[in-house]
């Protein structure tokens, strides 16, 4: 028995000398094709399209910090409209819909409406090297939940998932998915609340 694993030892290295190159060429073989498919295919619009909450339901209250450990809560914001948007850095849509999201900012921000882009899980040193990777750098918030209690009293079961939130503080409107948040349509919604009164 020792004699046969002896064999077994002397014999392994040669065979993985002999076969480990043609593995590792095989899998390239098979990978490289996929991969430059993948690379050409092209990526699908984002979708505008909110969902309404009906009846509208009460925001959950919630204290957040931002990067430089500054609160902010969602009481101090009342009398607004607000986005709330629950990403990551490592979620592919959240990082597609951050120019949109940037644009429709700048186009509300003196009309009593704010976006809060909520970070789940992420440090601000994290975020923060993330952000200096983008096209477009966000003006709005950023604040960290890091232990997601805020997203799980919004019910949030993927991300990036938003809210808009109108005056009285009650969610209106939901779109769970990456989002185009400078369409027409939406900027409609947007101007529509801003129209209501308290």
């Amino acid at each position: 028995m020792k004699e046969n694993l002896k064999d077994c030892a002397v014999h392994l290295p040669s065979y993985r000398n002999i076969h480990c190159p043609r593995i590792i060429a095989l899998v390239i073989g098979i990978l490289l094709p996929v991969a430059l498919l993948h690379a050409q295919l092209p990526v699908p619009e984002l979708n505008h399209r909110l969902t309404r909450v009906d009846p509208p339901v009460a925001a959950p209250a919630f204290t957040l910090e931002d990067m430089d450990g500054e609160p902010y809560s969602l009481s101090s914001h009342r009398g607004k409209v607000l986005m709330v948007n629950f990403w990551a850095t490592w979620c592919p849509p959240c990082r597609r819909e951050l120019p949109s999201m940037e644009a429709l900012y700048q186009t509300f921000k003196d009309d009593d409406f704010t976006i809060l882009a909520i970070n789940q899980w992420e440090t601000p040193d994290h975020v923060f090297a993330y952000m200096g990777q983008l096209d477009v750098f966000p003006n709005f918030p950023i604040l960290f939940d890091r232990d997601s209690s805020v997203s799980q009293a919004y019910s949030v079961k993927g991300l990036p998932t938003t809210v808009l939130i109108d005056r009285r503080g009650r969610v209106v409107y939901r779109a769970v998915g990456g989002r185009d948040f400078n369409h027409p349509e939406v900027r409609a919604i947007i101007r529509g609340l801003l129209a209501e009164d308290n």
